[in-house]
Formats: C-alpha cells, structure tokens, sequence
C-alpha cells in the first residue's frame, strides 16, 4: 500500500538517465516496464499479497476410497491440508502471545506451504515430498498445467475422440483409391447410434434398449442396415506420428471380413506405412459440416499432391511399378525381316491372347496412322493412359510413370488421375503376378576382375604406408590417402559388378525399374562392402574386402558393428529431436494465415541461374507458382512471356524452357517482406502446392510450412562429423544444422568475418599467441598459421585540450592540416594540430573529427580454408574463410536479405543432400516470423514501454494510430530472433504457457492484464472455437462483413 506507483515511475526515469551500468540500466528498465502494465491495467500493487487463499473446486481434488477403508487423494488436499494446518497454528501461537521467535518460524512455514501449493516443482531447496511410502513429490497448481502431461497440452490442446478405433492395417489390392476396408465388427461399433436410428425407424425396435440387445443378437437384418449406413458415409484414417496434414486422410469405407483395417497400396507413401504391424486409428466425422469438409477437403482422392514441393505423393512404386516394367520389357532387338505384322492394335490383342505371340515380342503395328515397331505388353500399358500422351515406345519405370501422373494429374485434376492410378495398379498387379517374378542367390553372380582390383588397392596402400614410414607424409594425409585408394577400389567393383549382372534378371529389372534396392547395395551384395565409419562418424580405414554373398570375417564384422550400433541409436534420438523441432516451427508460424489478396509489396527477391545451380535446382522450379515482380522475357528474344504481378504458371514455365537459351534471372515477390500485419497475402504467396492453384484466403500456410520442414526432419541424419581429429572442425550437418539455423544459435565452427570495409594483405605466420594459465602471451613458431590484415578509414574524433585560461584561435567548423596552430594554452605555449580535420570547439577544448587510416588483424586458424587473397577489396560482413556464419553478425553487417539468402541456401542444401525435396516459400515463411519482433527504443507518445519487444504487426497498429492524431511515433529495432525467442513473445499468452515455461508466462500475462485477442489458431482450439482458418475462416470473417453491414443500417435508420 505504500507503493505510489506514479511516484516510483517518476523516480525510476530518472535513475535511468543519470545511471551508467548497463546491468543496472536493464534492471531499472525492467521495474520500469512491469510498473506501467500495472498502471495501464490499473492493477495495485497490495494486491500481490494474498490475504485469501482460493480454494479450487473439489470435484478437481478428488478422493476416492480404496478397498479396505483407505482413500486415496489428490496431492493439492495434502497441500491445502498444510496450509491449513500452520494458518491455525500460527493463530493459536498469537493468541497464548508466543515470543517472536516461535511466530517468526510459523510465519515462515505458512509461506513455504502456500509456495508449495501454487509451484512446488520451482523451489529450488525444499520441495514437498508425500508422506507415504514412495517418497515421490507432490503436484502442485502449476505442475498440473505445465509439460506434456499438463492441462494444456494434454487436455485442450489434444483430446480423447469417442466414436473412434483403431487395428493393424493390411494391403487392400482390390480398393479403389478412395476406399478403404472396415471390419464388420469395427463398423457396427462406429455406427452404432445411426444403425439404432433406422432400426428404431423401421420398427424392428422401439427404444434404444431393445435395439441394444437386437444388434448383439446378430440378426441379419443389422448387418443390411449397416450396409446402408456405410453407403454414404465416410471415416477419417490416421496413422501415427502424424507429422503432415496427409497423415489424416478420409476414405468412403468398404466392410470386410476379418479384423484388420485395409489400405490401397498407393496411400502408404503419404502415411509413411508399412504392412509389418503398424497400425491405424478410425475417426467418424458427426456433424453435417465434418462429412461435407472430410468429402470435400480430405478425401485422399484431394490430396494426391505433397504440400512440401507440389510433386505427385501418390505414385505407382513397388510391385506396380515392376508390374509396368515387365510389360514393356522387349526380348532384344528387334529382327525387322522378320516381324509380325497387325492392322490394329485390337488384332495383336487378339493374337496374344490365343497364344501366337509373345507379351515382350516384338510386332509391326498401325496406330493411328503410323506404323510402330512396338511390343503388345507396351501396347496394353499405353492404353491406360491419357489420350494426349504420345505412345512411349520404351521401358517404363517407376520415374516415367509418376511423370506421366504428375502431367495427369496437371491437366486432368485428381477425379481422373485417381482412376488412372487405379487402372495401373491393377494392371501393375495383374502383370507383375503373371510373370511368376522371383529370385535367389544363384542369380548373383562372382565378378571377375574383382580379385585384381583388391590386389591393386592393398599394393597402392603399401606404397603409401612406406611413404609414411620414410616420413614423407604426415599421419593425416596418410588416413586420407588409404581411405581414398579404397573409395576408388569400390567404384571400380561397383562398375564391374553392375556389368556383370545380367540385363534381363529379376535382381537387375528390380533396380533398373525403381521398385526396390539400389546399385549401391547390389555393390555390397555381390562386390565388396568398402570403407566403414566408426561411431564417432571418422572413417576406418580397413575396408571390409568381402560382400555380402561371400560373408564377412570376425575382423570385418566388427569394423562394420562400429557404425551400425551409433545408427541405431541415431534413429531412435532423431525421432524425438525431429518432432521437437516441429512443434518450435508450429508453434512459431501458427497464425500465419492469408489474410488478403494482394498487399501492393513491391520489394523483390531475384533469382538467378547461378544461385540456383549452387543450391542444385532449376530456375524454373524456383519461380514456379510465384508472383513475377518485373515483366519475364523470353531468354535470347522480345517477347514478354509474363506480365508484372502475374503468377508464373506451369504453362509460362514450358514456353520458357522451349527458348534456345536458359532463363538467367528473374524477380519475384518476397513472403519476407510482405505488408500484411498478422499473416500473409495472395500475391506475396503464389501457388497452393497442395492444388497447384493460386492459395486461398484463409489458407494456413503457417501450419503447412512448418510440417513440411518437419516431416523430412525424421529422414536427415543426425551426425556431427569430427573430421580427423582437427580440434575445432566439428562441422554440424543434418538436423543439428537446420535447428541450429532456425534457433539463430552461435555455431559450432564459426567461419571469420570481417567488420570493416578494407583492402586485404596476407601474412603467414611464425608467430602464435599461446596463452598460459599465468595470463603471459608466450611466443611460439608454427608455420601454417596465417595472418589477415584488412587495412580500412574510419572516422576518428581527437580532443586537444587547452586547460584553464586557454585561447582558442580557430572557429567551428574550421578545416585545419596537420601543423597548424590551434590555440595557446595560459602559458603562453603554442597548441599545434596533430591531424588534418574538421575542428568542433568547447570551452576549453577543441574536437578534431578525422580520417584515420585503420589496420584491423585476424588470426586464421590452423587447417582453415582462406576465402580471400592478397590485394582483395573485402566489405564489412564479409566472409574470409570457410565455416558456417553467425547469423546475428550478419545481419548487422548485411542487412536482412543477406540473412534470408544465407538461411535459405544452407537449409535447402542439407534437404537436398538427403534426396529430400522442399520448396523455399515454406523456409521464407519461417523466416519472416523469425524477423518479425521489433525492440523499442524509445516509445515516443504511443503506449508501448521502453525495450519492450513487441510484433511488428502490433506496432504498425500503434504508430498509425499515433500518426492519425499527430503525435511522436515511436523510436525502435528490428529484431532477429531463434524460433523459440519468437514463440515465447507472442501477444497471445494462451499460445506462449502451452508451449513452454507455463508459469512464467501466465505470470507475467496476469501481472501486465494481458489480454488474447484469438488471432492464432492455438488459442481457438484451446478455447474451443472453430480455429480461424480454412472453412472456419471463411465463417468468421464472412459474419463479420455481415454484422458490418447490419450496423451501417442500424445507424441509417
């Protein structure tokens, strides 16, 4: 009650001008900002004390009696019991006037219990521990909100779902790509309160009841009833982890026999599923709503596309896809003298099928008025599909066919591109089961050759090895050496083992066709196995000689253990961190959500050949689906292929590769810098990937960029290489990689920047400062070491001063030279200037502003790759040798766009080195949320605090208001922060306690009254709203116009 708050704050501001620490300063800040939000809210500070103890409900307590007369109970009864306890002990104490000591330890003990009651996990020393025998500590208030088996995360962001089931799934060869198979049993349990409905409709029954004991009686009346039901419904599939949107998909049910869920082959791409025991859980979707938007949105027949590139999910692989092979395999070349020849395909059906010829034979046929020299099986493959697909008169396998899907599916839409990836699977099946395919290991042959070429390998290493024993070589390049000797070997076998292998065989037309195994195993199979890496990711350089048909000795089992037990181990962490760094990303770009159409951004990324090569793509898979920003010519020619903000189209992309030359750059929008406060628009966006169609209001393309940057995460490896014992040159790859960029963290190797704009010299060093524990810089000589020096102007300032009783002879502003006389001091002595500048004058000094030439030193470590040479002109945020950049120095030096560039080229390159596509508008997204904090500096008259970070959204919102009513806008900093920083300073608080550190953040929301508006879709689902994107935003933001315009007539009338 003593605390005038307006007072303190008036004090504090002054402390804060006239303090010099910087720690100090931040403190005072921080007081600072915490005493306005209780201004602002009108909070008063007595009320931090508590002087009543709430009670929460009992029904949230509760105690429940065991058998043999005891009770279990809820820990928060101990808790409160305890508080209760020293409350009326303490008044006893002050009754019978106990002396001050005694009252003083009860006092004491009151405070702990109500600590222990609302936090008992967060006191450091003496947490409560139950009485009974397991010495466990009790739950607190706040431990039942927070972690995953807390309220939020538990309870409302996840829920238990009735009407629901789950069983192994199996193949269902025989579905449609929209069906799937039910048990009977499952489905009756599903849709048991529509089969009660009829029955009680049709009178079999009269109450639910009755209808109870009907269905258990298995009446075959139940089960045609069930069949109606099922005609028209649909059921939502889901296998766990579900780590993209495809994981759920809805399917019309077909009832089966038997106990176990069935699949169409084709969706266990976007499930990630197998058929060795995973299993799948069945959701009924109830009201009118989730039917129409399970039909419409989530059909799997809908989501034939992965969201994370645009390219076909579902494609023919496998058994379908050497199903196709063998039909348009061809027994040798064809013998043209003597072939026979058909008047139309239907004739050489007929002529298959009665036995005269051969599926890979090869026939003269007339087709659509040309004569092909073809066989009949490619004949029957190229029935199937689309009518402007020129006949493909060669062998198909698994790349052509999801080519010509991806085309369909372009042209075509999914309706029909689902029935022409039916028509191949069962074609694929039907086939590939005809051709009695099998295989053994008789079909693997011994590769000739192989023996010399081990010979050679051990003779090259003996040489090495006597190199080193002479001393000629160091011990690093001698590991080097021997293991590239052996990486050389094993390519020559892998070339002579894929010779050796016949064309024709089961094991080469499983390779040749994409439907399982790779040259690289074939080579282990039946070459030699090679190098190994031991678990610390180092390579060994004894390489297991023999293959896997031959069988490994217990040496080379052993060097081959070494990696295989760190890989194990890798995968089982991966999981874990994979799915860490997805729920950062989802949390961190939940309410991005198109808001607009077009926000009138004019600021461009250009893209050019080049950079695109470096990152290993197209230029044209880059701009695909993105608004040009500058009109695109054709390369080598006049005409403009797109306009200025149109999007680029599939279309303009095939006119564009048909010019003689490639496309060298083009300029499009930038997600990065898009205006809209909280979200995105149209334009800014491009394509939907998922459709292959401009995006739609209301899209949550937040959501959707974090699940595809999460979902590969599981396939990216986990390792850190230590490469040869160089101390310091651990280079982070894979996971640790892309979380380390996404977190803004210092990295592991850092590369040297420069922080001036200079010219480079070069010197190699002799010298090395070694520091020792005493603190002395000892000299020590070690070639190798290099020094740059990068010689750079600044601008200097150097006061002369006069003392008391000085004359000053020069004006402000004058410009002297170096040697002319500035003043005289009382004695009479002449100042002269040491430097030729600009003068600034002061009472008794004067202030000379000058150019001063500039040296600044970097030490380059030894084994460090020189980016630079002598002579070279750098600029400050320059990179001089190699290493990965710290982020936060770059984006002082270079600005945002450097930033994004750099996150941009290094992420894509750790996706892509694993095989994994991903699209960089969903990298961007991120990226804008990671630069979308702002620091104020000063808030001028708006009504944001000093060094408070706040969404750039919500200070566009402040400082128009401000600039409406003509006063001080506010003084800030751009921000670029790790995805965590992000997330926890959200506006929303729902958002921020379910993600992490509960209590802090509810703490702080209740101190400042913080005050949600709902704008994410985490907060909507905590609550229980229909979340504001998708169909649920087209229904707020639709009533909202509504309601606008029924108020506009209220006022009218």
């Amino acid at each position: 009650e003593r605390i005038d708050i307006d007072e303190t704050i008036k004090l504090l501001e002054e402390e804060k001008e006239t303090t010099r620490s910087k720690t100090k300063k931040d403190r005072i800040i921080r007081r600072l900002k915490l005493l306005h939000s209780l201004k602002k809210n009108g909070i008063k500070p007595d009320w931090m004390v508590l002087r009543v103890l709430p009670v929460i409900p009992a029904d949230l307590r509760p105690m429940v009696a065991l058998d043999g007369g005891r009770f279990a109970t809820s820990d928060l009864n101990d808790l409160y019991r305890r508080v209760i306890n020293r409350n009326n002990r303490l008044k006893r104490l002050y009754a019978l006037n106990a002396p001050e000591v005694i009252t003083r330890n009860e006092k004491r003990m009151l405070q702990e219990a109500v600590d222990a009651l609302i936090d008992n996990s967060s006191r450091s020393s003496k947490t409560v521990i139950a009485a009974t025998g397991k010495k466990r500590q009790l739950k607190s208030l706040a431990d039942i909100l927070k972690g995953k088996q807390g309220r939020f995360r538990q309870n409302l962001l996840g829920k238990r779902i009735d009407y629901s089931g789950r069983s192994v799934i199996v193949v269902g060869p025989h579905l449609k790509i929209d069906q799937c198979g039910i048990p009977k049993k499952m489905a009756l349990e599903l849709f048991r309160p529509f089969v009660i409905s009829k029955l009680i409709n049709r009178e079999y029954v009269h109450n639910i009841r009755s209808a109870n004991r009907f269905i258990e009686s298995d009446r075959p009346e139940v089960w045609d009833i069930l069949e109606e039901v099922v005609a028209d419904a649909y059921v939502l599939l889901n296998r766990a982890p579900t780590l993209h949107r495809l994981g759920i998909q809805a399917f019309r049910p077909v009832l089966i026999e038997g106990k176990a869920i069935q699949i169409h082959p084709m969706v266990c791409d976007a499930y990630n599923a197998d058929f060795d025991g995973d299993q799948m859980a069945v959701h009924v979707p109830l009201t009118k709503e989730a039917k129409q938007e399970a039909a419409e949105i989530m059909l799997s027949v809908k989501n034939l596309l992965k969201p994370s590139h645009g390219g076909p999910v579902a494609t023919p692989g496998k058994d379908v896809a050497w199903g196709a092979y063998y039909l348009s395999m061809t027994d040798g070349e064809p013998d043209e003298a003597n072939l026979k020849s058909f008047s139309d395909p239907d004739e050489a059906k007929y002529a298959y099928e009665a036995g005269v010829i051969g599926l890979q034979q090869w026939i003269r046929v007339k087709l659509n008025d040309k004569i092909l020299i073809t066989t009949i099986g490619r004949i029957i493959l190229n029935e199937q599909f689309p009518p402007e697909v020129e006949f493909v008169n060669e062998v198909m396998g698994k790349k052509q066919l999801a080519k010509i899907v991806q085309d369909t599916l372009e042209f075509h839409g999914p309706e029909y591109t689902a029935n022409l990836l039916d028509d191949l699977k069962t074609l694929g099946f039907k086939y590939a089961e005809k051709s009695g395919f099998s295989w053994g290991m008789s079909e693997l042959p011994d590769i000739p050759g192989k023996k010399e070429a081990i010979e050679e390998g051990n003779r090259r290493v003996m040489e090495v090895e006597n190199f080193y024993a002479q001393g000629l070589l160091t011990q690093s390049e001698r590991h080097t050496q021997i293991v590239k000797i052996w990486a050389e070997v094993k390519e020559k076998i892998a070339d002579l083992a894929k010779n050796a292998l016949k064309k024709g065989s089961s094991a080469y037309t499983m390779i040749d066709s994409g439907a399982r195994g790779s040259w690289g195993q074939m080579t282990q199979m039946i070459g030699m196995i090679g190098l190994k890496a031991s678990a610390s990711g180092e390579t060994i350089e004894l390489p297991v000689k023999s293959s896997f048909k031959e069988g490994v000795d217990v040496l080379e089992f052993f060097i081959s253990s070494h990696g295989q037990r760190k890989g194990l181990t890798d995968t089982a962490l991966k999981t874990a961190n994979a799915g860490y760094l997805t729920r950062r990303l989802v949390d961190v770009a939940q309410d991005v959500v198109i808001r607009e159409e077009d926000c009138g951004n004019q600021e461009k990324i250009v893209i050019t050949e080049k950079e695109s090569e470096e990152l290993g793509l197209s230029i044209y898979d880059r701009i695909v689906g993105r608004t040009a920003v500058d009109p695109i010519i054709m390369p080598g020619g006049r005409k403009v292929v797109v306009e200025a903000g149109e999007i680029i189209t599939h279309e303009h992309i095939r006119i564009l590769k048909s010019a003689k030359q490639p496309l060298q750059e083009a300029s499009i929008r930038s997600i990065a810098s898009c205006r809209v406060g909280n979200g995105l628009c149209q334009k800014c966006y491009g394509y939907d990937l998922a459709y292959n169609k401009p995006v739609e209001l209301g899209t949550a393309v937040g959501i959707i960029a974090a699940q595809s940057i999460g979902e590969p995460g599981t396939q990216l490896t986990m390792r850190t290489f230590h490469t040869g014992g160089v101390a310091g040159k651990d280079i982070t790859s894979g996971l640790p990689r892309v979380e380390e960029l996404f977190e803004a963290r210092i990295p592991k190797q850092k590369a040297i920047m420069t922080e001036v704009s200079g010219k480079v010299e070069i010197e190699t060093a002799e010298r090395s400062v070694v520091q020792v524990g005493t603190g002395k810089k000892m000299t020590d000589t070690r070639p190798g070491q290099k020094i740059v020096r990068i010689r750079y102007t600044a601008v200097e300032e150097l006061s002369v001063p006069l003392g008391r009783g000085g004359k000053i002879k020069v004006k402000d502003g004058d410009k002297v030279k170096k040697g002319d006389v500035l003043g005289e001091t009382a004695d009479g002595e002449k100042v002269l200037s040491k430097v030729s500048g600009t003068v600034k004058t002061g009472k008794t000094t004067i202030t000379i502003t000058h150019d001063a030439k500039k040296v600044r030193e970097y030490i380059i470590p030894q084994g460090y790759t020189l980016y630079v040479e002598d002579g070279d002109e750098v600029m400050a945020g320059d990179v001089l040798t190699e290493g990965h950049v710290e982020l936060q120095a770059l984006f002082k030096h270079k600005g945002k766009e450097a930033v994004e560039k750099y996150i941009l080229k290094e992420i894509i390159g750790v996706y892509s080195s694993q095989g994994q596509k991903l699209n960089s508008k969903h990298l961007e997204v991120i990226i804008r949320q990671m630069f979308s904090r702002v620091r104020i500096i000063n808030p001028g008259d708006t009504d944001l605090l000093p060094g408070e970070v706040v969404e750039k959204a919500t200070l566009m919102e402040e400082l128009e208001k401000v600039k409406a009513a003509g006063k001080k806008p506010a003084e800030y900093e751009e921000l670029f922060l790790g995805i965590t920083k992000v997330s926890l300073s959200t506006e929303s608080w729902l958002s921020a306690a379910s993600f992490q550190e509960t209590a802090r953040v509810l703490i702080n929301a209740a101190v400042t009254g913080k005050v949600d508006k709902l704008n994410g879709l985490k907060e909507n689902v905590i609550i229980g709203r229909l979340i504001p994107c998708g169909t649920g935003y087209k229904a707020r933001f639709e009533n909202e116009d509504k309601e606008e315009e029924v108020a506009v007539e209220v006022e009218e009338v």
